[in-house]
């Protein structure tokens, strides 16, 4: 008798979880996330003509205004969709996996990742980390992104800086592309391991065109203030 009840329970047990989901928070979010990276996703020199196609029409821009405005476009829209994420969060709290699904639930971190409000809103992200609401990853991000721009140690070495200095050699200036330092660098592949990344700290920073180095913070200071 208890086998005959087990696809009823399932079924129930799908229904509920599809009845939480609020749909059209989900696709307020999907909107959003599909702009804040496809604007992303068109200024990367890698991405092929008919991509760029694609892109310009999910963006709803000409591809010709993106063509030559791509960066003042970015800036529109980081400054639009922060708005309509803070309005979201004041409504429900960190719109999260229980409420939106996946990759919905990426949404808002992208948009507070990509905004000046990431000391603001770093508590509610790594909440959503640890609760499962967001996979942890992206709270490490996060707070990567947070102290690097505090001038600290960064813990899971996912944060590339660039910074013009000038070449001994030639005496001109150039970008210098580097890894932010990272605190105990020796251990920090098992770190981004544990925290659910699936690339070393070496792989990572060549994705971003950077040779890793492990600099420490006055290393760095020596180097850039020259």
């Amino acid at each position: 008798m208890k086998l005959l009840f087990l696809p009823f329970i399932l079924f129930l047990s799908l229904t509920t979880s599809a009845q939480s989901i609020n749909i059209d928070l989900k696709r307020q979010l999907d909107t959003i996330l599909k702009s804040d990276q496809g604007i992303r996703e068109f200024l990367d020199t890698e991405v092929k003509p008919a991509r760029k196609d694609s892109l310009a029409k999910q963006l709803n821009y000409p591809r010709v205004e993106l063509d030559q405005n791509s960066w003042l476009i970015m800036q529109k829209i980081d400054s639009l969709n922060i708005i309509k994420v803070e309005r979201i969060i004041v409504k429900y709290g960190y719109p999260g996996k229980s409420i939106v699904g996946e990759p919905e639930n990426t949404a808002a971190f992208y948009v507070i990742q990509h905004s000046n409000k990431i000391n603001k809103y770093y508590d509610l992200i790594e909440k959503a980390g640890k609760s499962g609401e967001l996979p942890f990853k992206y709270a490490a991000m996060m707070l990567d992104r947070k102290l690097s721009g505090e001038g600290k140690e960064q813990i899971y070495g996912t944060q590339v800086f660039m910074k013009m200095v000038k070449k001994p050699s030639t005496g001109k200036m150039a970008a210098f592309n580097y890894v932010v330092p990272i605190k105990d660098p020796k251990n920090v592949n098992k770190r981004r391991k544990e925290a659910g990344f699936d690339s070393t700290v070496e792989a990572n920073a060549l994705r971003l065109g950077v040779i890793y180095k492990a600099y420490t913070l006055e290393e760095i200071k020596a180097i850039t203030s020259k």
